[in-house]
Protein backbone atom coordinates (compact mmCIF):
# COMPACT_ATOMS: atom_id res chain seq x y z
CA UNK A 1 0.00 0.00 0.00
CA UNK A 2 1.30 3.94 -0.37
CA UNK A 3 1.68 5.74 2.45
CA UNK A 4 -1.10 7.63 1.89
CA UNK A 5 -3.23 4.53 2.26
CA UNK A 6 -1.35 3.39 5.24
CA UNK A 7 -2.40 6.78 6.54
CA UNK A 8 -6.12 6.23 5.83
CA UNK A 9 -6.18 2.57 7.09
CA UNK A 10 -4.89 3.77 10.53
CA UNK A 11 -6.89 6.99 11.13
CA UNK A 12 -9.76 4.29 10.30
CA UNK A 13 -8.83 2.00 13.08
CA UNK A 14 -8.43 4.58 15.56
CA UNK A 15 -11.90 6.90 14.23
CA UNK A 16 -13.99 3.51 14.45
CA UNK A 17 -12.65 2.02 17.24
CA UNK A 18 -13.30 5.01 19.78
CA UNK A 19 -17.05 5.90 19.50
CA UNK A 20 -17.56 3.44 22.29
CA UNK A 21 -15.78 5.57 24.78
CA UNK A 22 -17.57 8.72 23.38
CA UNK A 23 -20.65 7.00 23.46
CA UNK A 24 -19.73 5.95 27.04
CA UNK A 25 -19.23 9.15 28.35
CA UNK A 26 -22.01 11.06 26.46
CA UNK A 27 -24.49 9.42 27.88
CA UNK A 28 -24.25 10.20 31.74
CA UNK A 29 -26.53 13.15 30.99
CA UNK A 30 -27.87 12.62 27.34
CA UNK A 31 -30.36 10.39 26.93
CA UNK A 32 -29.78 7.81 24.25
CA UNK A 33 -32.21 8.93 21.63
CA UNK A 34 -30.78 12.31 21.82
CA UNK A 35 -27.58 11.34 21.40
CA UNK A 36 -28.70 9.38 18.37
CA UNK A 37 -30.22 12.52 16.90
CA UNK A 38 -27.22 15.12 18.11
CA UNK A 39 -25.06 12.48 15.94
CA UNK A 40 -26.90 11.62 12.77
CA UNK A 41 -28.23 15.89 13.08
CA UNK A 42 -24.90 16.99 12.99
CA UNK A 43 -23.24 14.28 10.56
CA UNK A 44 -25.77 14.58 8.12
CA UNK A 45 -25.93 18.14 7.39
CA UNK A 46 -21.80 18.25 7.42
CA UNK A 47 -22.12 15.88 4.17
CA UNK A 48 -24.58 17.81 2.78
CA UNK A 49 -22.41 19.70 0.64
CA UNK A 50 -20.14 16.91 -0.46
CA UNK A 51 -24.37 14.96 -1.26
CA UNK A 52 -25.13 18.34 -3.26
CA UNK A 53 -22.00 18.27 -5.33
CA UNK A 54 -22.61 14.67 -6.26
CA UNK A 55 -26.26 15.30 -7.50
CA UNK A 56 -27.94 15.56 -4.83
CA UNK A 57 -30.56 13.86 -2.64
CA UNK A 58 -33.40 13.37 -5.71
CA UNK A 59 -32.07 10.40 -6.79
CA UNK A 60 -31.33 8.30 -3.15
CA UNK A 61 -35.15 9.68 -2.12
CA UNK A 62 -36.40 8.15 -5.19
CA UNK A 63 -35.71 5.19 -3.22
CA UNK A 64 -37.50 5.82 -0.27
CA UNK A 65 -38.38 2.56 1.16
CA UNK A 66 -35.24 0.72 1.01
CA UNK A 67 -33.17 4.23 2.19
CA UNK A 68 -35.98 3.92 5.44
CA UNK A 69 -35.37 0.17 5.92
CA UNK A 70 -31.89 0.85 6.01
CA UNK A 71 -31.23 4.07 7.85
CA UNK A 72 -33.53 1.76 10.82
CA UNK A 73 -31.87 -0.96 10.52
CA UNK A 74 -28.46 0.59 10.38
CA UNK A 75 -28.69 3.37 12.51
CA UNK A 76 -31.80 4.35 14.14
CA UNK A 77 -32.02 1.44 16.14
CA UNK A 78 -28.68 0.04 16.73
CA UNK A 79 -27.56 3.39 17.23
CA UNK A 80 -29.92 3.44 20.19
CA UNK A 81 -29.47 0.08 21.26
CA UNK A 82 -26.03 0.68 21.63
CA UNK A 83 -26.14 4.11 23.44
CA UNK A 84 -28.81 2.44 26.12
CA UNK A 85 -26.71 -0.94 26.41
CA UNK A 86 -23.30 1.23 27.50
CA UNK A 87 -25.32 3.07 30.47
CA UNK A 88 -24.43 -0.80 31.94
CA UNK A 89 -21.56 -2.27 30.20
CA UNK A 90 -18.10 -0.90 29.97
CA UNK A 91 -17.36 0.50 26.42
CA UNK A 92 -14.37 -1.71 26.11
CA UNK A 93 -17.13 -4.51 26.46
CA UNK A 94 -19.29 -3.07 24.07
CA UNK A 95 -16.68 -2.73 21.45
CA UNK A 96 -15.66 -6.21 22.12
CA UNK A 97 -18.82 -7.96 21.66
CA UNK A 98 -19.29 -5.63 18.52
CA UNK A 99 -16.58 -7.95 17.13
CA UNK A 100 -19.18 -10.70 16.53
CA UNK A 101 -20.56 -8.76 13.23
CA UNK A 102 -18.57 -10.31 10.89
CA UNK A 103 -19.99 -13.72 12.34
CA UNK A 104 -23.80 -12.52 12.02
CA UNK A 105 -22.87 -11.34 8.73
CA UNK A 106 -21.77 -14.09 7.58
CA UNK A 107 -24.47 -16.32 8.81
CA UNK A 108 -26.76 -13.63 7.76
CA UNK A 109 -25.59 -13.95 3.72
CA UNK A 110 -25.83 -17.60 3.94
CA UNK A 111 -29.39 -17.56 5.15
CA UNK A 112 -30.39 -14.79 2.39
CA UNK A 113 -28.04 -16.77 -0.36
CA UNK A 114 -26.79 -13.84 -1.59
CA UNK A 115 -23.15 -16.32 -1.30
CA UNK A 116 -21.58 -19.69 -1.85
CA UNK A 117 -22.23 -22.37 0.29
CA UNK A 118 -19.70 -22.14 3.79
CA UNK A 119 -16.36 -24.32 3.06
CA UNK A 120 -14.26 -25.89 6.02
CA UNK A 121 -12.49 -22.81 6.98
CA UNK A 122 -15.31 -20.63 6.74
CA UNK A 123 -17.38 -23.51 9.00
CA UNK A 124 -14.82 -23.64 11.51
CA UNK A 125 -14.54 -19.72 11.98
CA UNK A 126 -17.85 -19.63 12.55
CA UNK A 127 -17.88 -22.02 15.78
CA UNK A 128 -14.85 -20.71 17.13
CA UNK A 129 -16.24 -17.32 16.87
CA UNK A 130 -19.15 -18.45 18.45
CA UNK A 131 -17.40 -20.15 21.49
CA UNK A 132 -15.62 -16.85 22.03
CA UNK A 133 -18.82 -14.70 22.16
CA UNK A 134 -19.99 -17.58 24.80
CA UNK A 135 -16.74 -17.09 26.97
CA UNK A 136 -16.56 -13.30 26.08
CA UNK A 137 -20.21 -13.37 27.75
CA UNK A 138 -20.44 -16.41 30.40
CA UNK A 139 -17.31 -16.07 31.65
CA UNK A 140 -17.80 -13.17 33.22
CA UNK A 141 -21.90 -13.13 33.10
CA UNK A 142 -22.32 -12.48 37.20
CA UNK A 143 -21.28 -8.77 36.45
CA UNK A 144 -23.37 -8.47 33.32
CA UNK A 145 -27.07 -6.81 33.11
CA UNK A 146 -29.33 -9.10 30.53
CA UNK A 147 -31.01 -6.48 29.17
CA UNK A 148 -27.98 -4.71 27.90
CA UNK A 149 -26.53 -7.95 26.17
CA UNK A 150 -29.64 -8.21 24.58
CA UNK A 151 -29.47 -4.82 23.34
CA UNK A 152 -25.62 -5.45 21.94
CA UNK A 153 -27.24 -8.71 19.68
CA UNK A 154 -29.72 -6.79 18.19
CA UNK A 155 -27.22 -3.89 17.18
CA UNK A 156 -24.98 -7.20 15.97
CA UNK A 157 -28.10 -8.31 14.07
CA UNK A 158 -28.53 -5.01 12.53
CA UNK A 159 -25.14 -3.87 11.48
CA UNK A 160 -24.86 -7.53 9.94
CA UNK A 161 -28.32 -7.06 7.92
CA UNK A 162 -27.82 -3.89 6.83
CA UNK A 163 -25.27 -4.52 3.99
CA UNK A 164 -27.66 -6.95 2.63
CA UNK A 165 -30.51 -4.14 1.71
CA UNK A 166 -28.08 -2.06 0.74
CA UNK A 167 -25.93 -4.15 -1.34
CA UNK A 168 -29.48 -5.38 -3.08
CA UNK A 169 -31.76 -2.19 -3.39
CA UNK A 170 -28.99 0.98 -3.20
CA UNK A 171 -25.65 -0.29 -4.48
CA UNK A 172 -25.70 1.09 -7.80
CA UNK A 173 -26.01 4.63 -6.25
CA UNK A 174 -23.70 7.37 -5.03
CA UNK A 175 -21.87 6.77 -1.60
CA UNK A 176 -22.15 9.73 0.35
CA UNK A 177 -25.47 11.09 -0.86
CA UNK A 178 -26.83 7.55 0.18
CA UNK A 179 -25.28 7.84 4.09
CA UNK A 180 -25.88 12.17 3.92
CA UNK A 181 -30.03 10.89 3.58
CA UNK A 182 -30.26 7.77 6.10
CA UNK A 183 -28.56 9.80 8.97
CA UNK A 184 -31.04 13.34 7.96
CA UNK A 185 -33.92 10.81 7.87
CA UNK A 186 -33.02 9.37 11.32
CA UNK A 187 -31.94 12.48 12.58
CA UNK A 188 -35.56 13.63 11.67
CA UNK A 189 -36.98 10.36 13.20
CA UNK A 190 -35.50 11.13 16.61
CA UNK A 191 -36.10 14.96 16.91
CA UNK A 192 -38.94 14.73 18.57
CA UNK A 193 -37.74 12.64 21.46
CA UNK A 194 -34.67 14.65 21.72
CA UNK A 195 -36.78 18.03 22.42
CA UNK A 196 -38.34 16.44 24.89
CA UNK A 197 -35.21 14.59 26.34
CA UNK A 198 -32.97 17.95 25.97
CA UNK A 199 -30.09 17.23 28.39
CA UNK A 200 -30.23 20.52 31.05
CA UNK A 201 -26.73 20.02 31.75
CA UNK A 202 -23.64 18.97 29.68
CA UNK A 203 -19.61 19.08 31.40
CA UNK A 204 -16.88 19.73 28.93
CA UNK A 205 -15.54 16.08 28.71
CA UNK A 206 -19.99 15.21 27.43
CA UNK A 207 -19.93 18.05 24.89
CA UNK A 208 -16.60 17.02 23.68
CA UNK A 209 -17.55 13.48 23.44
CA UNK A 210 -20.71 14.13 21.10
CA UNK A 211 -18.85 16.53 19.06
CA UNK A 212 -16.20 13.94 18.39
CA UNK A 213 -18.74 11.37 17.82
CA UNK A 214 -21.00 13.63 15.11
CA UNK A 215 -17.95 15.23 13.14
CA UNK A 216 -14.84 12.92 13.26
CA UNK A 217 -16.61 9.15 14.12
CA UNK A 218 -19.37 9.61 11.73
CA UNK A 219 -19.34 12.77 9.35
CA UNK A 220 -15.27 12.65 8.19
CA UNK A 221 -15.20 8.81 8.83
CA UNK A 222 -17.24 8.06 5.93
CA UNK A 223 -15.43 10.72 3.83
CA UNK A 224 -12.52 8.83 5.05
CA UNK A 225 -13.58 5.38 4.59
CA UNK A 226 -14.72 5.91 1.12
CA UNK A 227 -11.38 7.02 0.16
CA UNK A 228 -9.63 3.94 2.06
CA UNK A 229 -12.33 1.78 -0.29
CA UNK A 230 -10.99 3.34 -3.36
CA UNK A 231 -7.46 3.31 -2.64
CA UNK A 232 -7.04 -0.64 -1.54
CA UNK A 233 -10.00 -1.79 -2.22
CA UNK A 234 -12.96 -3.48 -0.24
CA UNK A 235 -11.55 -6.69 1.00
CA UNK A 236 -8.60 -5.38 2.30
CA UNK A 237 -10.39 -2.54 3.68
CA UNK A 238 -12.66 -5.01 5.79
CA UNK A 239 -9.35 -5.42 8.13
CA UNK A 240 -9.76 -2.49 10.37
CA UNK A 241 -13.29 -4.53 11.64
CA UNK A 242 -10.86 -6.45 13.61
CA UNK A 243 -8.56 -3.96 14.94
CA UNK A 244 -11.73 -1.29 16.05
CA UNK A 245 -12.93 -3.42 18.80
CA UNK A 246 -8.70 -4.13 20.16
CA UNK A 247 -8.85 0.39 20.34
CA UNK A 248 -12.09 0.32 21.70
CA UNK A 249 -10.66 -1.98 24.92
CA UNK A 250 -7.16 0.06 25.09
CA UNK A 251 -8.96 3.37 25.27
CA UNK A 252 -11.62 2.11 27.80
CA UNK A 253 -8.84 0.54 30.18
CA UNK A 254 -6.59 3.82 29.63
CA UNK A 255 -8.80 6.90 29.55
CA UNK A 256 -12.00 5.85 31.91
CA UNK A 257 -10.52 2.86 33.65
CA UNK A 258 -11.99 0.00 32.56
CA UNK A 259 -10.76 -3.48 34.11
CA UNK A 260 -9.68 -6.30 31.60
CA UNK A 261 -11.60 -9.69 32.89
CA UNK A 262 -11.55 -13.18 32.10
CA UNK A 263 -13.61 -12.99 29.36
CA UNK A 264 -12.05 -10.36 27.47
CA UNK A 265 -8.70 -12.19 27.98
CA UNK A 266 -10.16 -15.70 27.04
CA UNK A 267 -12.76 -14.77 24.64
CA UNK A 268 -11.94 -12.07 22.49
CA UNK A 269 -9.07 -13.91 20.65
CA UNK A 270 -11.47 -16.17 19.68
CA UNK A 271 -14.02 -13.64 18.21
CA UNK A 272 -11.24 -12.12 16.61
CA UNK A 273 -10.14 -16.09 15.41
CA UNK A 274 -13.55 -16.86 14.08
CA UNK A 275 -14.26 -13.54 12.60
CA UNK A 276 -11.47 -13.80 10.12
CA UNK A 277 -12.14 -17.77 8.81
CA UNK A 278 -16.06 -17.09 9.21
CA UNK A 279 -15.84 -14.18 6.77
CA UNK A 280 -12.62 -15.55 4.75
CA UNK A 281 -13.66 -15.26 0.63
CA UNK A 282 -12.72 -17.68 -1.59
CA UNK A 283 -10.10 -16.74 -4.04
CA UNK A 284 -12.43 -17.73 -7.26
CA UNK A 285 -15.12 -15.32 -6.03
CA UNK A 286 -13.35 -12.11 -5.58
CA UNK A 287 -12.00 -10.99 -8.88
CA UNK A 288 -10.33 -7.82 -8.34
CA UNK A 289 -12.27 -4.59 -9.33
CA UNK A 290 -10.95 -1.11 -9.98
CA UNK A 291 -12.25 1.47 -8.58
CA UNK A 292 -14.94 2.72 -11.37
CA UNK A 293 -16.65 -0.77 -10.93
CA UNK A 294 -19.40 -1.83 -8.39
CA UNK A 295 -17.64 -3.10 -4.96
CA UNK A 296 -19.40 -4.94 -2.45
CA UNK A 297 -17.46 -5.18 0.87
CA UNK A 298 -17.51 -7.77 2.98
CA UNK A 299 -20.61 -8.24 5.14
CA UNK A 300 -20.12 -5.99 8.78
CA UNK A 301 -17.13 -3.32 7.72
CA UNK A 302 -20.07 -0.17 10.31
CA UNK A 303 -21.56 3.62 11.38
CA UNK A 304 -21.11 5.35 13.05
CA UNK A 305 -19.92 5.89 13.81
CA UNK A 306 -20.87 4.87 13.99
CA UNK A 307 -19.12 3.97 10.54
CA UNK A 308 -22.61 3.23 9.16
CA UNK A 309 -19.47 1.99 10.21
CA UNK A 310 -18.91 -0.62 10.42
CA UNK A 311 -18.85 -4.13 9.50
CA UNK A 312 -21.55 -3.08 10.54
CA UNK A 313 -19.42 -3.63 8.75
CA UNK A 314 -20.07 -3.27 3.32
CA UNK A 315 -19.55 0.54 2.31
CA UNK A 316 -19.72 3.11 -0.69
CA UNK A 317 -17.00 2.79 -2.58
CA UNK A 318 -16.54 6.35 -3.89
CA UNK A 319 -15.41 7.19 -8.23
CA UNK A 320 -13.57 10.36 -8.28
CA UNK A 321 -15.32 10.65 -12.16
CA UNK A 322 -18.49 10.69 -10.61
CA UNK A 323 -19.97 7.50 -11.31
CA UNK A 324 -22.53 5.54 -9.60
CA UNK A 325 -21.04 2.65 -6.88
CA UNK A 326 -21.94 0.42 -4.60
CA UNK A 327 -22.43 0.77 -1.10
CA UNK A 328 -21.59 -1.56 1.74
CA UNK A 329 -21.73 -0.25 5.64
CA UNK A 330 -19.12 -0.33 8.04
CA UNK A 331 -19.95 -0.97 12.21
CA UNK A 332 -19.50 2.46 13.41
CA UNK A 333 -20.41 2.13 16.67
Amino acid sequence: MTRRAWLLFAAMCLIWGIPYLLIRVAVRDVAPGTLVFLRTAIGGLMLLPLTLSRGGLGPVLRRWRPLVLFSLIEMAIPWLLLSEAERHLSSSLAGLLIAAVPLAGVLVARLSRSVEQADAVQLLGLSVGLVGVALLVGLDFGDLRVSALLEILVVVVGYATAPVILARRLADLASIPVVCASLLIVAVGYLPYALVRWPRHLDSHEISSVVILAVVCTAVAFVLFFELIAAIGPARATVITYVNPAVALVFGVTLLGESVTVGMTVGFPLVLAGSVLGARRRRAFAPRATVDEPMIADQSIRTDPSAVSKTAATTPVPSSSGSKNSTSTPSSG
